[in-house]
């Protein structure tokens, strides 16, 4: 599958697969500063890229693990959905759920992207549904016995 995309500035990187089973793709921040995320906030981080996602398909943005291990910083609307039909900037609300503070510099490696395709749902109201061993069994359910 082919993915364009557009730099929309100088220090923008392509997003890199690290190895050749790897699902995601590493995207990078395009800030021109270093940001510094304080404990218990967020920041919207540019990539400097736009993509065009064939139609059928979605980017999702995810957190990477070692960032949420080593830092605790993840992707606070994780996944964020990039729609086949946008066309602006790729940005990254990184989220510092950790008591120190974490700093962005210009290229770090901030998320994931991983392509999936996407189902197009048509909803059919009705009275009933069927009856299945879980039914409403909500947060927290337990199988029976």
């Amino acid at each position: 599958m082919k993915i364009f995309f557009k730099r929309l500035n100088d220090i923008a990187m392509i997003p890199q697969q690290m190895t050749i089973h790897s699902s995601g793709y590493d995207v990078y921040s395009a800030n021109n500063d270093t940001v510094t995320i304080f404990p218990g906030k967020l920041s919207l981080i540019p990539t400097g890229i736009a993509i065009a996602v064939p139609e059928g398909y979605e980017a999702q943005i995810r957190p990477r693990s070692g960032l949420a291990l080593n830092h605790y910083i993840g992707v606070l609307n994780s996944p964020g959905t990039i729609d086949s039909d946008y066309r602006g900037e790729i940005k990254v609300i990184l989220y510092n759920f950790g008591e120190n503070e974490f700093s962005v510099e210009p290229g770090t490696r901030i998320a994931q992207m991983v392509i999936n395709k996407v189902e197009t749902a048509v909803f059919i109201e009705t009275d009933n549904l069927s009856v299945t061993e879980r039914n409403e069994g909500g947060f927290g359910h337990k199988k029976l016995s």
